[in-house]
């Protein structure tokens, strides 16, 4: 299977279940046309990992890199890294990564669908995004300092409000996409462009000001980092 549901929809919240079933609509040929689909090399996989507290809800799980220099240094992401010969797939993958990089309890995350393979030029990795209900939440925190700063949860209600959401640009390249705001965080780059793509299929996207467009530069001096530049 290169996308769709792993389990019936029905079984999940009522909240998730039209996300999971959408994903076996996606024609992946034009989404492949839409992210692109040269240079890439390593295959790759990440946990969207959807939780809900009684606190606010819905809730999706990112960490924010380390400051290492790479090419996602400082990036807010979803966890997941590249694939390891005894992964046996992408969803193995992503909660491998997923374990490494927050210390999360894989035995309380439902797989619940995957999305079509999405290519990142910058760093020549094809990505399986892995959906997955947290249905039993574990501790999580930043496990190695040399790759991660923190982890968060951040609740789907901020993530889809109008206000948290504009565009970055970064002179001196092409490179102009989505991005959001969150407290200490600027998600922006593949993670952005998934993201958006996650709220518009589950229904959680509200209109907002695509013209606002921001200096990438600018946005991550903002949230009082430097990040890597495209």
């Amino acid at each position: 299977m290169t996308h769709g549901p792993l389990v019936d929809p029905a079984e999940l919240p009522g909240w998730l279940a039209p996300l999971v079933r959408a994903t076996g609509e996606v024609d992946a040929d034009a989404w492949r046309r839409v992210t692109g689909g040269r240079g890439a090399t390593r295959d790759a996989a990440v946990l969207v990992l959807f939780g809900e507290t009684d606190e606010h809800g819905p809730d999706l799980l990112f960490q924010l890199r380390a400051e290492s220099g790479g090419s996602h240094s400082g990036q807010v992401a979803f966890p997941g890294g590249s694939a390891e010969p005894g992964d046996g797939g992408p969803v193995a993958t992503a909660l491998r990564e997923a374990v490494e990089e927050t210390g999360l309890d894989p035995a309380g995350v439902v797989p619940a669908a995957l999305l079509p393979q999405v290519v990142v030029p910058v760093s020549g990795f094809r990505v399986t995004p892995v959906l997955g209900w947290w249905r039993d939440p574990s501790d999580v925190r930043a496990v190695d300092p040399a790759e991660s700063q923190a982890v968060a949860r951040i609740p789907l209600a901020h993530l889809a409000d109008p206000a948290n959401r504009f565009m970055v640009t970064s002179p001196g390249s092409r490179f102009t996409g989505p991005a959001f705001s969150a407290p200490g965080m600027l998600i922006w780059g593949f993670t952005a462009g998934l993201l958006t793509a996650v709220l518009h299929a589950g229904g959680w996207e509200r209109p907002w000001d695509t013209g606002d467009v921001r200096d990438l530069s600018a946005a991550w001096r903002a949230v009082g980092s430097t990040g890597a530049e495209v």
